[in-house]
């Protein structure tokens, strides 16, 4: 028998498709009370930074990194209010009523978000792997972790760089 050139090339795609896909889910959340909520694609395995700045010690702020058109903010746009410092470039973004910071532009990321992993509903997540990153040397802090700012690009344009 002779092997068919266009079946095994066709085999050989799904199997490299099946190995490189991107694993997405949507998850959904907001805040506390209920006024702000989003959804947000991702992967179930969340890739969390846990900072050490003066305002993320504070508010004790986790989060995982997505590009902005992978986050829709539902409802609440009305309900939020933004905190600034500093360079002014990491928008602070927590209800009026209850609070809660559920995402924000970080300085980092500016092109994205951050989103907090503990307002997201219960049934998407399967893992968070924690990473320590140093915001009190936050410029050192960059250049040693090169890859963070890929982090807010579409997956898609990451691979054509």
């Amino acid at each position: 028998m002779t092997p068919n050139p266009t079946y095994s090339f066709l085999v050989m795609v799904c199997c490299f498709l099946c190995t490189h896909r991107m694993d997405l889910v949507k998850h959904t959340g907001g805040c506390h009370c209920g006024a702000v909520r989003f959804e947000v694609t991702s992967s179930p395995d969340l890739h969390v930074f846990q900072c050490n700045c003066s305002i993320c010690t504070k508010k004790q702020n986790n989060h995982f990194i997505v590009p902005k058109n992978l986050f829709t903010l539902l409802q609440g746009s009305d309900n939020l209010t933004t905190y600034t410092f500093n360079t002014r470039i990491a928008k602070h973004t927590f209800c009026k009523t209850c609070g809660v910071q559920s995402f924000y532009t970080p300085r980092s990321n500016p092109d994205g978000y951050g989103v907090a992993p503990h307002c997201l509903d219960p049934g998407t997540v399967r893992s968070v792997t924690v990473e320590n990153f140093c915001g009190e040397k936050w410029e050192e802090s960059m250049a040693a972790h090169q890859s963070i700012r890929d982090m807010s690009q579409n997956p898609a344009e990451s691979k054509t760089k």
